[in-house]
């Protein structure tokens, strides 16, 4: 993969970072209204701010994009 790609056309501010969660880590009052769920899925601005919390990864990504959003994963 030789192909260089451009990044300038890219708006930081409208990125988002979608990323795995373990429901036991989240705050006790969060876990309370999530019986049986044991992860989530956090959609976080570039400062890492949660702007949102969704049961799917899939969700997350409409999320983001529904708002004009651009989603990337991580690990």
């Amino acid at each position: 993969m030789d192909t260089k790609f451009d990044f300038g056309g890219i708006d930081a501010e409208k990125t988002v970072y979608i990323r795995q969660v373990e429901t036991r880590t989240l705050p006790q009052e969060i876990q309370q209204q999530l019986p049986g769920i044991e992860t989530m899925y956090a959609v976080h601005d570039t400062d890492g701010e949660r702007l949102a919390l969704v049961k799917e990864r899939p969700l997350a990504f409409m999320l983001a994009r529904q708002n004009e959003l651009t989603p990337v994963s991580v690990h």
